[in-house]
């Protein structure tokens, strides 16, 4: 159950109640692939930074190991040892980031797999079938995510196939919740609103998939080329046509920044890679901006990596330190900064919800991004 605990403008605080526990958000969603945050952050690190939900990827776990196995290990959750919520995403991102590997029909995608190049077929019914298979919080709809830029009768074409799919998706998850063998018969079904930059196909999209009263809401198709103002813009333009007393996701964004002003359009559940990604590349996000460690300026800087920091790593370890393990390689050091930036972005949304409840969000975001600018 989902429930606006209270607004600041349009900027929500709320609450998911799921079989495998509560979400308070804004969230963030930390990124666990294959079921493992790259940087070899554990499950138990996740707890300790206050983690609420780790998204896992369909396409990814149904190549290696097999969705098979993880069922037979009882579920993502067991086997990766958390007990927290998981969301699935559907697949359906692969359908353009594995463009060169991929042709999509009616009825499906047909894959070659990126590691060994088998044949996979994966339409609506497969993909709520291995989702079903990792027993997942919350699934994802199976759609095509379209490239950016794209001709208007591509993007109505493809719109118009995700809604088809989308229909099977929801008979398919049905079905499934209702077997016995079903490892989660209360997994929860997002579906996924595209349109690119057309807005007029956004709203209409918006309003047809809002009227299939499914458990919460996604944005799809953005941070995929266009700008940062042109996502702004769909996001303001489409989210009034979503139903706000479900979640609304904005899939794969993003920045701080992003999602400060995504949260004040309406947003209320976000994933990205940054902060793991640029983590083992050697940039800390702080309260000041971001840090490249690699600089040779941090070679003898005996302060953490943020001084307003309050997680494992700034209580322990030097910017001095982290920077010589990730110039000697040493897996610690990737370890150190992915938990600090994990840990920066779940505190962030700790910040964002306070300050929603305590009716101040447009002081705080304005605060937040101009501190976040100090070290430009």
């Amino acid at each position: 159950m989902y429930k606006v605990l209270c607004k600041d403008g349009r900027a929500k605080r709320a609450r998911l109640e799921t079989v495998h526990g509560t979400v308070e958000t804004p969230v963030f969603m930390n990124v666990g692939t294959i079921g493992a945050i790259k940087g070899a952050v554990s499950t138990r690190d996740l707890e300790e930074i206050e983690t609420q939900i780790m998204l896992c990827n369909t396409y990814h776990l149904h190549v290696r190991p097999g969705d098979d196995v993880v069922y037979d290990m009882g579920g993502i959750r067991k086997f990766a040892v958390w007990d927290r919520p998981v969301l699935t995403d559907s697949g359906g991102f692969q359908v353009f980031s594995l463009a060169g590997l991929r042709k999509i029909k009616e009825e499906g995608v047909y894959f070659n797999s990126h590691i060994d190049g088998h044949r996979i077929f994966m339409g609506p019914e497969e993909s709520m079938q291995i989702q079903s298979h990792l027993a997942s919080t919350i699934a994802m709809a199976f759609d095509e995510c379209p490239p950016h830029p794209a001709t208007r009768k591509y993007m109505q074409d493809s719109v118009d196939r995700t809604t088809r799919w989308l229909e099977r998706c929801q008979k398919e998850m049905k079905r499934l919740n209702g077997l016995e063998e079903t490892l989660n018969p209360h997994q929860l079904l997002f579906g996924i609103n595209q349109g690119g930059t057309f807005q007029d196909i956004r709203i209409e999209h918006a309003k047809r998939i809002s009227e299939m009263n499914l458990d919460g809401y996604a944005l799809g198709g953005l941070a995929v080329g266009e700008t940062h103002a042109e996502m702004y813009d769909v996001i303001e333009k489409t989210i009034d046509y979503l139903p706000e007393d479900k979640p609304t996701y904005l899939m794969g964004v993003g920045t701080p920044q992003n999602i400060l002003e995504s949260v004040e359009r309406g947003v209320d559940f976000f994933d990205c890679v940054y902060p793991a990604r640029n983590g083992r590349h050697g940039h800390a996000y702080t309260n000041h901006g971001k840090l490249n460690l690699f600089n040779a300026k941090y070679e003898r800087d005996d302060r953490p990596l943020d001084e307003d920091c309050g997680c494992p790593v700034c209580r322990r370890y030097s910017r001095a330190y982290i920077r010589h393990l990730l110039k000697a390689k040493e897996m610690l050091g990737l370890r150190c900064m992915v938990t600090h930036n994990l840990w920066f972005y779940n505190h962030l949304m700790e910040e964002i919800r306070e300050a929603i409840e305590q009716g101040c969000f447009q002081e705080y975001k304005k605060k937040k991004l101009e501190s976040m600018e100090e070290l430009k």
